[in-house]
């Protein structure tokens, strides 16, 4: 039996619509290229499939048997289609991932890791900005997903906040702290290391020094995250962090901040109305993975994010 895709879609349709001569429109063929098609078909089968008549065209018995086998047959061809299209993304694709530089060397570095094994054809292309400015990027397109970190939704409805990771913002020091927690107000005393303003970070815990009514006492200031911890390692003082830099930080002793708790949100952020490529898709569901992960480590203190 000799049964091509295209003698199938026609015969579906023809049984669908009636008529040879509204199929073949609906096909966008000629009818005597259509009326060939059956009549092959039919030949090769060894039985008449329609009925001819002024009335249109009606199934006979070997076509009812044969319909809901065409049927399948099509379908499976399509998903044969998407399937190896996906594979082909995967294959030939390229992600454009933004991250914050703090989360850049921490959730995205252990993402990259194992997504590089499993999709080793799939190009990546970073870009580590602070915050706004990537979100600023993905409403441009320049990029597929960003990982940033705000405290409220941005005010652009070209971008959607997927959060992730909830996490609390802790003290780091290079020697014991005086306990597994610390207040602002004891902190406040500690020789101190702060970042640059452009960081999100500083403003949340100036605010916080502020509304408790403290003056830090500030040893460094305008640092970059990767100098911080480096300050930090070498006895300079403390800082206030992210939980998530403690990992892979053996030399760093931490408490959790109280009196009181700050925290952070990390989302993915993505462009509304633009559907994901099968490659930028892959790497979503990779972070989700990898932020699990993170969330299910007893030694940092944060939380997959809540999505209402």
């Amino acid at each position: 039996m000799n049964v091509n895709l295209e003698q199938l879609r026609g015969f579906v349709e023809i049984a669908r619509v009636g008529r040879f001569t509204l199929a073949a429109e609906r096909l966008h063929l000629a009818q005597p290229s259509l009326s060939r098609q059956i009549a092959a078909l039919e030949h090769d089968l060894g039985a008449p499939l329609f009925t001819r008549g002024t009335g249109g065209a009606t199934l006979t018995p070997a076509g009812e048997s044969l319909l809901p086998w065409a049927r399948r047959m099509l379908s499976d061809a399509a998903s044969a289609r998407r399937e190896l299209g996906e594979l082909a993304g995967l294959e030939r694709g390229r992600v454009r991932l933004g991250a914050t530089p703090t989360l850049c060397i921490t959730l995205v570095a252990e993402t990259l890791r194992g997504f590089h094994a499993a999709h080793p054809a799939i190009g990546i292309g970073i870009v580590e900005q602070g915050s706004r400015r990537l979100l600023a990027d993905v409403t441009a397109g320049e990029l597929d997903l960003a990982l940033v970190t705000t405290s409220a939704p941005p005010d652009d409805s070209r971008v959607a906040l997927e959060p992730l990771l909830t996490e609390e913002l802790v003290v780091v020091a290079a020697r014991g702290l005086p306990g597994d927690t610390i207040g602002l107000a004891e902190v406040a005393a500690l020789p101190q290391i702060v970042f640059s303003e452009s960081y999100d970070l500083r403003a949340a815990t100036d605010a916080a020094f502020e509304t408790a009514g403290l003056a830090p006492r500030v040893v460094v200031e305008g640092a970059e995250m990767d100098a911080v911890l480096r300050f930090v390692e070498r006895g300079l003082g403390v800082a206030i962090v992210p939980a998530i830099v403690l990992v892979d930080r053996p030399d760093l002793r931490s408490a959790r901040l109280t009196e009181p708790s700050l925290s952070r949100t990390i989302s993915i952020a993505r462009p509304t109305g633009v559907a994901p490529t099968v490659a930028g898709e892959a790497m979503r569901q990779a972070i989700l993975a990898t932020a699990r992960a993170f969330a299910d480590r007893p030694d940092l203190p944060m939380r997959v994010a809540s999505r209402e």
